[in-house]
């Protein structure tokens, strides 16, 4: 892959029609393309961070076509992310890193493709960047919602305009919407599983209407116009377990339709798979602030994995390359004091 930014002022010939394993012929790596419109604070605009949800490209298409042969109402910076992963259909390069997981504020070490998410955040800055906003998909059975790394009034309202299901979330840390949460109210959109229409559509429709925006409201949304939850927990299987949905020799067998949980609120005792390990806990799960909470939320008797106490879980899929490349599942609990939704921006 390219080791720099390549930056654009137009967009190539033949882009808007082009699927997603087909724009490593356009495109040579991270590409950032600037589009001129009549307000000039940019929006921008994250697609294909990770290489298998592309439902992000397929809106900014449509987007795009909408406006082919009339002017934007506000300028756009898009960036197209891993277009290597995206040639071969996957989260990401086996060999390479997690795109959303290098941006500044990360935990690993620097690597080349950090370096450009820096470029990228640099170029936004000096651009005075008006609203950021990355689109992705998932793997599971979720609903549509919108993620914040802010509890400041204007990220809320932003996300509520997609979704009135939002998550507010400081872990894990390097993603996207975190550093760009820094300069200006950012949102990630979670638009359900790759390629499906409603998803499409209702990730361009957000995109249009956030390009007609001349602010954001600076009081929270209502409170009955939202169901905030916040991150507790992300969960994880150490490297040293086998797991499976389907084969019992496993070490950690697992509820074969777990993923129908996601954005429930599951009581104590919820059986989420049966294990060998004994009393030992097959799964490991960290707190927003990384401290090991895994006893806290788990527990195993007599080969029965199971919750300790209720919460709602979200993001659990029964993809194991997923699962193994990034987490089981998430945690969440409601939010319901709205002091809390004047919380400042993230440190």
């Amino acid at each position: 892959m390219r080791t720099t930014l390549t930056t654009l002022n137009s967009l190539p010939e033949g882009i808007l029609d082009c699927k997603a394993t087909r724009l490593h012929e356009l495109l040579s790596g991270p590409t950032l393309i600037h589009l001129q419109g009549q307000k000039q604070q940019p929006m921008f605009i994250s697609v294909l961070l990770h290489g298998n949800e592309y439902t992000g490209l397929l809106a900014i298409q449509s987007l795009l076509q909408k406006y082919h042969d009339k002017p934007l109402p506000r300028s756009l910076s898009i960036l197209f992310g891993n277009i290597e992963a995206a040639r071969l259909g996957v989260r990401k390069l086996e060999d390479g890193p997690d795109f959303n997981r290098i941006w500044p504020g990360m935990e690993h070490p620097p690597c080349v493709e950090s370096k450009i998410m820096q470029a990228v955040v640099d170029e936004m800055q000096q651009r005075d960047v008006f609203i950021s906003v990355d689109v992705h998909n998932n793997t599971g059975l979720n609903p549509h919602f919108a993620c914040v790394n802010s509890l400041q009034a204007e990220f809320l309202n932003l996300a509520n305009l997609f979704s009135r299901l939002t998550v507010y979330f400081l872990r894990p840390k390097g993603v996207q919407s975190a550093a760009f949460a820094k300069m200006c109210p950012a949102v990630t959109l979670e638009c359900g599983k790759p390629g499906v229409q409603y998803g499409i559509e209702h990730a361009a429709d957000f995109l249009d209407t956030c390009l007609h925006l001349d602010s954001l409201p600076n009081t929270p949304p209502p409170h009955h116009n939202i169901d905030l939850f916040h991150t507790v927990a992300r969960v994880m299987i150490p490297e040293q377990y086998s797991f499976s949905f389907d084969n019992s020799n496993a070490d950690l067998l697992l509820n074969a339709s777990i993923d129908r949980m996601n954005f429930t609120e599951i009581n104590a005792g919820t059986v989420l798979g049966r294990t060998k390990t004994n009393s030992s806990i097959p799964l490991y799960s960290r707190a927003e602030n990384g401290m090991d909470n895994t006893a806290e939320y788990f527990q195993v008797d007599n080969g029965v994995l199971s919750t300790r106490k209720a919460v709602m879980p979200s993001m659990f899929t029964l993809n194991e390359t997923v699962i193994r490349q990034d987490c089981l599942c998430y945690l969440m609990e409601r939010m319901t004091d709205q002091s809390l939704f004047k919380k400042p921006i993230i440190s």
